[in-house]
């Protein structure tokens, strides 16, 4: 059995006035947003009292178009710092938007903040960007070099010792399937269960002239608070020869947050992509 779609409210459409057909009821028209930003200058994407986020943003940019919109709903709650390129999310309009000009409108209200809808559908009324998800993918970047960043400063970790790919993807090995993720989680995390499966995790090496860049690629149906920080430092550990690969299989089993390595930063997390069971973004889908 599937998660429990919360329902919504059916409302009145804004547009009935003087029509026969004013008295019934019409739900409101809702739109999928695939998003884009940089999350160095907001406190995640959740509203919070007093401090920037990705989601009143967004909120403020679509009251510029319809005051009493309902609140946007994202499949993936980044926290401070992360960046997306394939966030999900979706609002409820009054207006029958055609969906370009709703995103036209939005990236237009969401200047000069680094925030981009990069595509915009309309979808059923039970679809939910959060609860609809099959599938969620993250990208997290090392760059290995000495010297400053001049141009990627803020978008990936900063490593200045040689990380060995090869034994951080032997380590990974013993995080892939479904386990107690304890050990890789925060401790103020809200998750019912510490249960996870992790489909994938892969580490690619990008060598270049003056640099490594180190890439690890990770998919799964939902992740823990911090579990993909958390799982990146601990690797990281592996990659410098502070652990050996098998520290990663006694930590997890320990089942203890104490045995986690050091919580990598946020500059270089990604979410990349959201993968629904019907792709609402597909030509042809909307």
């Amino acid at each position: 059995m599937g998660p429990h779609v919360p329902s919504r409210p059916t409302l009145y459409r804004a547009d009935c006035a003087g029509r026969a057909d004013c008295g019934k009821l019409a739900a409101m028209p809702r739109y999928a947003l695939k998003l884009e930003y940089d999350g160095a200058p907001f406190a995640g994407w959740q509203r919070q009292a007093g401090v920037p986020s990705v989601q009143a943003r967004l909120e403020a940019a679509l009251a510029m178009l319809e005051p009493d919109i309902p609140s946007i709903i994202a499949a993936g709650r980044t926290d401070a710092g992360v960046h997306a390129t394939g966030q999900v999310a979706h609002c409820d309009m009054a207006r029958d938007w055609a969906p370009f000009r709703l995103s036209e409108a939005l990236n237009h209200h969401l200047k000069p903040d680094p925030i981009a809808v990069i595509a915009c559908v309309r979808v059923n009324d039970d679809w939910h960007a959060r609860f609809s998800a099959i599938e969620r993918c993250y990208l997290y970047r090392v760059i290995c070099r000495r010297a400053p960043l001049a141009l990627e400063a803020g978008k990936v970790w900063q490593v200045k010792t040689r990380l060995d790919p090869q034994a951080m993807q032997k380590a990974s090995r013993h995080l892939i399937g479904r386990h107690d993720f304890t050990t890789f989680r925060a401790s103020i995390c809200q998750a019912a269960s510490p249960v996870k499966t992790l489909d994938e995790l892969r580490v690619e090496a990008c060598p270049g002239p003056d640099q490594t860049e180190i890439r690890f690629h990770l998919r799964a149906r939902s992740f823990l608070h911090n579990q993909v920080r958390s799982i990146i430092g601990s690797l990281a550990r592996v990659g410098s020869g502070a652990w050996p690969p098998g520290e990663i299989a006694e930590a997890l089993t320990a089942k203890d947050r104490a045995r986690c390595g050091p919580v990598a930063p946020p500059d270089g997390l990604y979410l990349t992509r959201v993968r629904y069971s019907g792709n609402p973004f597909a030509p042809g889908a909307g």
